[in-house]
Order: structure tokens, then sequence, then C-alpha cells
């Protein structure tokens, strides 16, 4: 059975009653309570067609960050041009250089670590009541094409963190960690949407308004992948697309897992020390009509050993409604793309998340 979840075929009313969100038992309880698990439990096998193989990646491009924030005019017009070939191409690429303090990142994955560790009723406190709910974590289900429910091998935490906080309230560090991290990564996410506004030749300050980017929607991540006895049966994460502007990714201590689609092959991408990876979200496709590429991308497990990432995705004002940039459409002769309120985007996303029919895919206007 394939790891697409609601079949096109579903109707409107299977696709209501779908819920993604559960908390009934972490994976890492599951994991913690069985010495020497042999096998999946059912909910979490996804048969024999889950082919998970991919090619290693050899030639993600690499953005130096520094260079990019460069007095330099020469270093800075070089970079911006390798970020626009990046978006264009890959629509991933490694940041590194990124002035991170690697004690910020320690200290971060320890916390989200150790909130992962918490029990599982001091967790289901914060089981979703909605899709958005602006503090969530648990388990997130999908649906075969046979129209059955698996459960995905991960456990995960989500947080709205601008232009609203909201944390847990344990680990008692975790705040003060993730407003410095999220201040930081936000700012980062500005400095690379306006590196690519200029290699579009858009103002900045144009951008920057239309996108309300001072009210950046921003939400954190921290997603716990165990050890699995069957790592060919399930999955941490289906393919899919992120939302936003663009996704800023840590994966503690460089493990694989993340697989990246191209030209209809599968890439593994072992990131490299004291780096980031980042990619290309939904509405930056769309804000740039096309110019800058959004790339299907999944989290795969292991058998041996724990796996823990951290996403901060950064989009546009909740409330804006997003569009291809009008200086672009008149140069390129009409949008390639419908435009749609940011929050309604994201919310229907969620909702209807793996079910066959990719929203990106609905906003783009044939030719």
């Amino acid at each position: 059975m394939a790891p697409t979840a609601v079949s096109a075929n579903s109707s409107a009313d299977d696709t209501r009653r779908h819920q993604p969100f559960e908390f009934n038992e972490s994976v890492q309880s599951l994991v913690d309570a069985s010495d020497n698990l042999k096998a999946l439990p059912n909910k979490y096998n996804l048969g024999d067609t889950n082919d998970t193989r991919a090619s290693s990646c050899e030639s993600l491009p690499v953005i130096d960050y520094s260079a990019l924030t460069s007095s330099d005019p020469h270093q800075r017009s070089k970079a911006v041009a390798e970020l626009a070939e990046a978006c264009a191409d890959w629509g991933f690429f490694v940041l590194v250089n990124h002035g991170v303090p690697e004690e910020l990142i320690e200290s971060m994955f320890a916390t989200v670590r150790e909130f992962f560790r918490l029990p599982d009723d001091e967790k289901k406190q914060y089981e979703a009541k909605s899709t958005s709910s602006p503090i969530a974590c648990g388990n997130f289900n999908l649906k075969s094409t046979s129209n059955e429910t698996f459960t995905l091998w991960r456990d995960f935490l989500k947080l709205y963190v601008h232009p609203d906080f909201h944390c847990p309230t344990k680990p008692q560090p975790l705040r003060e960690i993730l407003v410095e991290y999220t201040e930081r990564t936000r700012k980062m996410a500005r400095e690379l949407v306006g590196a690519v506004a200029e290699s579009m030749e858009l103002d900045r300050h144009y951008v920057e308004k239309a996108l309300e980017l001072d009210s950046s929607f921003q939400k954190f991540g921290g997603n716990f992948y165990p050890p699995c006895p069957q790592p060919d049966q399930t999955i941490g994460l289906p393919p899919h697309n992120d939302p936003g502007l663009f996704t800023i990714l840590l994966i503690h201590n460089g493990l694989a897992g993340l697989q990246i689609e191209r030209q209809s092959h599968w890439f593994e991408v072992n990131p490299p020390p004291n780096s980031m990876i980042v990619n290309v979200g939904d509405h930056l496709e769309i804000f740039s009509n096309g110019r800058c590429k959004s790339s299907r991308h999944r989290a795969v497990v292991n058998k041996d050993r724990e796996r823990l990432s951290i996403a901060v995705g950064n989009g546009p004002g909740k409330d804006v409604v997003v569009g291809p940039a009008a200086p672009l459409v008149e140069r390129d002769g009409g949008a390639l793309y419908r435009s749609m309120k940011y929050q309604e985007y994201v919310e229907s996303q969620l909702s209807r998340t793996f079910n066959g029919i990719s929203i990106l895919d609905e906003q783009r206007i044939s030719t």
C-alpha cells in the first residue's frame, strides 16, 4: 500500500472525518516499553510497497551566508547569484557560516530531546485540538489509497513562535533557547528573501511590505525518530512540500534520513558539520512566479540510531494573500499561479496533508 494518504477517490466526508493528529502513545514510549522490539505494530506498517531507496547526493548547492551578508559588493553579488541558481535548480541548499553559535544549537537539541523524554501524560496536554493549535505534539496519521489509516514513525512538537510566541512550560530552559534561536533564523530567512528579491530585480522594501515580513508567520517543529525494527516498512515523513518562504532545518549529528526528489529521482542528504539545510517553500515559488522551486522531500528512519531534527518554517504574514509579485507578472506577460490567503493555504494543507493532491499544483495556472 502506497504511503500516499487519502485516496483521490475518497469522499469529502471521509476527508473531513480523517484526523491527522493524535496522541495515544508516543513512539518513544512504545520503544521504551519493549526491550527488544522485533516487528512494527500494525498501525505503523505501510507494507512492502514503501520504497525509500535513494542515491547519495554529492552536488547539493552550498551557500556561504557570510558572503551573502558581506559588505564586499563582489563577494555578495556572487553569493546572490549562487543562491538564485540553487533556488531555481534544487530548491534546497546547504547553508554554511550562518553565525548561529554551536552552543545554542546543542542546547536546543538537548532541551528538545528532554521534552520528548517527558512522560506521555505530561505531553498529552499539548495534544492538538485542531490543525491551527499553536502548541501541538503527538503522532501523525495518514491514509493509504485503500483508505486504511497508518501512523508515522515519528513523535513531533509543533509551536507557533511568531508573531505570537507559544512554548510548553517544560523543560523550563526551552522558552529562552527557542526565543533566541527563532529570532536568529527569522532574521536569516528575511536576509535570504531579500537576496532572492535582488536576484529577481525586485525592490527589497516592496517585497518586505508585500509579504508583511514584520509580522511573518514562523513555526517551529521538533521531530524525533526512534530506532525502528523494520525501517523499510514505515516512514518518518512521506513525500511533501513545505508552505511558506524558506524552511531552515538542523539535523542532530548529521544523521542521514532527509531525502529530496529531483527530476523524479530521490537523493539522500548527508549535511556537513555545523551546517543548515534550507529549502524553498511553496509561497516563494508562487511569489517568484515559478523562478524558485519548492521541491518534495521526505524523512526515512533507521534501525540502529535515534534521529532528531529541528525545522523552522518562515512564511509571510498569515493574512497576506500570496500571489505572483506584480512586477514579475508584468515582466512575464501573466501570472502562472493563483493567489490565496496564506493562513487558509496552511490550514487547508494540514487538513488534507498527503491526500494525493498537491495544493501547490492546484495553484498553478495552465498555459
